[in-house]
């Protein structure tokens, strides 16, 4: 392996655990006692909010947890939770730990089936149901045996044990138990890009050392918090930016009620803290350039009287005036993309992370940005990367304990010197800047024998506003082809607009590449890649398997074609 990077602000192999940890629970107490009346909690319902204060939060996660106490079940039992964010993911999160049991947390779009999976895998005896789309479509999954428990106001189901019902008729715990440093804080599973999920077990420990370690980088010290979550509470990125910060810094968290009031939702919150995937941000471009076209944008920011008046409309526009702190990650991030909203006065810091060291390997300095990266090391994080591939490896006091009911697959990602191996490509510059240049299972040999990186040649396309989605693709196919789906904006242009713009991306892009990564043919889809469709994680990374097993039969016939862009028929 290559030297271990070690700065003065690191504290690498050393590093020993601190004696004294601070849980959820622990920041629960504080901020009940602290600002009772101020509220933690905000769900939106059309027009109006369902306003928590810190009192009732902590009043409901009392009873929850006498009632899950009262089920005699043995310590550390594993419990289910499955719902759409809202205010009651955060108080049953709370309860489940605050009565001594590991939370297990699902994603709200699982099949019946792959609810199943992680049901049978996890061996959860109690379920919390909540917001879904499609409850009567999982329920089918559901195995027997499972006491399950309905949140209200989202169609509860009559056959459940009811919230409302446990709320009043249990006392609420009057103590305030602590979970023990390493007991299990809960397992996350892992959105399976390729097979099922994993069970990531992680202790109280681990994510009290990754918080305490990381607290001025999440900038803890701006006054009056606000968090706004819509992303997927139970994806180690929102727990951490949205669920953790918010109850560290005491602030207020705001939920999006559905996909069509986002944008009314977002408005209203105005967050200090703000993470969105890239297809977010894409989509918040998009959307700028709908209503005022690049050509017209570029002229307004360069006359000076009408340049902050702009930029400061357009982020109030957003939601996003009062961002401290903008983030960006799960997903690789378009250089291009973070300039275009530094112009606004948006600085996108992105991170870098996986659920296995708690999503936690770097971030973007905000005052010293390096472009091409995805940020600087986190104090107390150890990286190297392997001499052989170029995987990156990380260490740290918040490694995972391993994968549940998994040894053999814990063995083949935590080496016996505690390095995690991340599955990523990358390397590590001298002041501590971390850049991705692939992964590791991505990478496919085409036909001439030649190993192509796709996710590097996909960036070369970012600045095409023709494309919403891509994914390209060549495994025993001479060249590489490139699979894209069309965005927006695209479709209200004429065929041969968009043709020609392809095409033009096409003949700048591949005289940069090496001869045998230069992209045959663009091949336009006709069907967006959804977490619906299964092509996308909940998260909004696309499972590149899925995609290529999807349009193989067709990829020969394709590359055969004489014309570069080929519309699927």
């Amino acid at each position: 392996m290559l030297e271990v990077i070690n700065h003065t602000n690191h504290l690498m192999k050393t590093a020993k655990p601190s004696p004294d940890i601070t849980t959820f629970v622990h920041h629960l107490y504080h901020w009940e006692k602290e600002r009772p009346h101020q509220v933690y909690l905000r769900q939106p319902f059309g027009e109006n909010y369902r306003d928590y204060t810190w009192k009732e939060v902590g009043d409901q996660v009392r009873r929850v947890a006498g009632y899950l106490r009262a089920l005699n079940l043995p310590p550390q039992s594993n419990i289910g939770l499955v719902s759409k964010n809202c205010a009651e993911w955060i108080i049953a999160d709370l309860a489940i730990m605050m009565a001594g049991h590991v939370s297990v947390p699902f994603y709200a779009t699982l099949t019946a089936e792959q609810i199943n999976q992680v049901l049978i895998h996890s061996g959860c005896s109690v379920l919390f149901v909540g917001k879904l789309d499609d409850w009567q479509g999982m329920k089918k999954g559901i195995p027997t045996g499972i006491n399950c428990i309905s949140f209200p106001d989202y169609n509860p189901d009559p056959e459940h044990i009811q919230w409302n019902d446990i709320l009043t008729q249990n006392e609420p715990i009057s103590e305030n138990p602590t979970p023990q440093p390493n007991d299990l804080f809960s397992i996350i599973y892992t959105s399976g890009t390729t097979g099922n999920p994993k069970g990531v077990m992680v202790t109280h420990r681990a994510v009290a050392e990754a918080v305490g370690r990381t607290q001025d980088i999440l900038r803890y010290d701006v006054p009056n918090p606000r968090f706004f979550s819509y992303l997927p509470l139970c994806h180690i990125a929102e727990r951490n930016i949205v669920e953790a910060t918010s109850l560290g810094t005491g602030g207020t968290v705001y939920f999006a009620e559905s996909l069509d009031t986002f944008a009314k939702n977002l408005a209203s919150a105005r967050p200090t803290h703000f993470l969105a995937v890239p297809r977010i941000w894409t989509k918040f471009q998009l959307g700028i350039l709908a209503k005022m076209p690049q050509k017209k944008l570029d002229i307004l920011l360069k006359i000076p009287v009408l340049s902050s008046f702009v930029k400061k409309k357009i982020r109030e526009g957003l939601g996003l005036n009062d961002a401290q702190l903008a983030l960006t990650g799960a997903a690789p991030m378009p250089i291009s993309l973070i300039r275009w909203f530094r112009r606004l006065g948006i600085t996108i810091q992105e991170a870098y992370g996986m659920t296995e060291n708690l999503g936690a390997v770097c971030m973007m300095p905000q005052e010293a940005p390096k472009d091409g990266s995805v940020g600087k090391i986190y104090p107390g994080m150890e990286v190297t990367i392997a001499d052989n591939t170029g995987e990156i490896l990380t260490r740290s006091p918040w490694n995972m304990l391993g994968y549940y009911r998994e040894p053999a697959l814990t063995a083949e990602t935590i080496d016996s010197e505690g390095w995690i191996h991340t599955g990523d490509v990358g390397e590590v510059d001298e002041e501590g800047y971390l850049k991705i240049t692939g992964r590791v299972k991505e990478m496919y040999k085409t036909s001439k024998g030649e190993y192509v990186a796709p996710a590097q040649i996909e960036f070369g396309f970012a600045d095409n506003k023709m494309i919403e989605q891509i994914c390209v693709v060549g495994h025993n196919l001479p060249q590489p082809i490139a699979l894209v789906v069309l965005s927006e904006m695209a479709r209200g242009f004429d065929t041969n607009v968009i043709n020609q713009s392809l095409y033009l991306t096409l003949t700048d892009l591949n005289p940069r590449l090496k001869t045998y990564e230069r992209v045959q043919k663009i091949i336009i889809v006709k069907d967006s890649w959804t977490v619906d469709n299964n092509m996308l994680t909940p998260t909004m990374k696309t499972k590149r398997n899925v995609i290529e097993k999807n349009y193989a039969p067709m990829m020969e016939p394709w590359y055969e074609e004489k014309e570069s862009i080929i519309w699927e028929s």
